[in-house]
C-alpha cells in the first residue's frame, strides 16, 4: 500500500524537493539525488509498496531490488568512473526502503569518510537531467 506522506510513494512536489526521477524498472524508481556534491549520486527506491525493511520483501522481491541497486551502481561506475561507491540505507524517519548510491572520488569531498545526507548544495533540473541521461545510457535494461 502507498503512504500519503511519503515522497517515494507520492512523488510530485514532495520528491522534487530533493530528487529527480530518472527512470523506473519493474521493481524500483531510480532517482537522481539533487545534492550532486558527489557527481552521479542517485537513489534506488522500492516502488511497489511502502515497505520499510528489506527483510519484509519476499526472496524474489529482495533479489530484484538488490539487482536494481547493483545495476544502477554499475551504470554510475561506467558513467562517472568513481574510485569507490558507497551505499546508504537509512530510514529512521522516512521508513520507505531505498538505497543511496554515492560515488566517491579520491582527494575530493568526504573521501575516507561517511557521505553527508544533505549538504544544502542542490542542483537544478538541467544538471539532474544530464546525470539521469548518463546513468540511463549506461544502465542495462
Amino acid at each position: 500500500m502507498k503512504k500519503d506522506n511519503c515522497p517515494y510513494c507520492q512523488q510530485k512536489e514532495f520528491l522534487a524537493k530533493f530528487g529527480y526521477l530518472a527512470f523506473e524498472t519493474e521493481t524500483s524508481e531510480v532517482i537522481v539525488f539533487k545534492d550532486q556534491t558527489h557527481k552521479g549520486r542517485a537513489i534506488v527506491a522500492y516502488k511497489k509498496d511502502h515497505i520499510a525493511e528489506i527483510q519484509d520483501l519476499s526472496d524474489e522481491e529482495r533479489n530484484a531490488f538488490i539487482k536494481d541497486v547493483s545495476d544502477v551502481a554499475k551504470a554510475i561506475q561506467k558513467a562517472y568512473n568513481p574510485d569507490r561507491i558507497n551505499y546508504g540505507a537509512y530510514g529512521d524517519t522516512l521508513g520507505h526502503l531505498h538505497f543511496h548510491i554515492c560515488p566517491k572520488y579520491k582527494d575530493e569531498f568526504e573521501w575516507g569518510g561517511t557521505f553527508q545526507m544533505n549538504t544544502g548544495n542542490l542542483s537544478n533540473d538541467e544538471v539532474c537531467e544530464e546525470v539521469a541521461k548518463n546513468i540511463k545510457k549506461n544502465y542495462k535494461f
